[in-house]
């Protein structure tokens, strides 16, 4: 009877091993499209492959066929639940370039260009990179500024100065193409208001994957920012954030998935992809007592205005 016992064990355990490195089954429709307004499609990609079942060419029928080019399928993916725009996010000089040309090739992408803080302090020529996201933010797919900003979780009292001198970098360019800054904030609250209001904040100010406190979120209303919320929302623990969001103005509300990073409840653990941002906007609506159809309509309305058009 315990030899049976420990073998059921051992079952679960090892199909609970392999379905933390599957994508999740897709989520009910959402009423009225939205946007993704935060997501990282080459990460996604090269970590997991295609979220669900990627459409297949005509061509494959079993004698050499190739499965279909995995950025449309992740978007045909994400459009069939109601997600049918995003923005890609770049990190680094090569994530920049490749989402400025994946926004050139898909009416459904747009893109952002940055030096995600972590980043900064490692380069060894950070003004050179800075050139290059400069040069990038000029095209006009490019929609925005970022993810740039501080992150005392990763980066030392050693990176800070080099976070810090590329966060203004980037404040400047966003305002010298009048586009959106998203901005990545990571136990950095003070420093991040302290900075934005040293430098004089750009028009549009986005605190991707918001995670702050009641407190924060209200400066943050105040100075007219949008607030993006990701899967970290659903979370058990999150009872800070759902007091956040629930002061935040439906108009200055975003939704994001950071994919593949920051999957939403009940799938927290397993890849994340566009097509889970249903389970953050319905999270929302019950946290907001927003009506979901009205929340969906802001949503877009609000990625429009800081991105748009498509």
């Amino acid at each position: 009877m315990l030899a049976a016992m420990s073998e059921r064990t051992e079952s679960r355990k090892q199909r609970a091993a392999r379905r933390a490195g599957e994508f999740p089954p897709a989520p009910e429709p959402l009423p009225r499209p939205v946007l993704d307004s935060h997501t990282h499609l080459d990460i996604t990609v090269s970590e997991y492959g295609v979220p669900l079942r990627a459409p297949r060419s005509p061509a494959e029928d079993g004698s050499g066929g190739t499965a279909a080019d995995p950025v449309a399928a992740a978007i045909e993916v994400a459009a069939a639940v109601g997600v049918d725009r995003l923005v890609q996010v770049g990190v680094d000089v090569d994530s920049s370039r490749w989402g400025a040309e994946v926004a050139g090739r898909y009416p459904a992408v747009l893109a952002t260009v940055a030096l995600h803080p972590n980043e900064a302090p490692r380069l060894a020529d950070l003004d050179e990179a800075l050139r290059q996201i400069e040069a990038l933010a000029a095209h006009d797919r490019v929609r925005g500024i970022g993810e740039t900003g501080m992150d005392f979780f990763r980066t030392g009292d050693e990176g800070r100065a080099a976070q810090e001198e590329s966060f203004r970098a980037h404040v400047a360019i966003a305002k010298r193409y009048g586009k959106a800054l998203v901005v990545h904030d990571r136990d950095a609250h003070a420093d991040v208001l302290r900075i934005l209001d040293d430098e004089g904040a750009p028009d549009t100010v986005v605190l991707h994957c918001f995670s702050g406190d009641a407190e924060f979120a209200a400066e943050c209303v105040r100075r007219g920012y949008l607030l993006s919320y990701a899967g970290t929302v659903t979370f058990g623990s999150a009872g800070a954030l759902r007091e956040a969001a629930a002061l935040t103005p439906i108009d200055q509300i975003l939704v994001e998935t950071d994919a593949p990073y920051l999957t939403p409840m009940p799938h927290r653990g397993r890849p994340n992809a566009s097509y889970l941002i249903p389970l953050t906007v319905r999270s929302l609506a019950a946290t907001t007592g927003a009506d979901l159809d009205e929340l969906c309509a802001a949503v877009s309305a609000t990625g429009d205005r800081v991105f748009g058009p498509w």
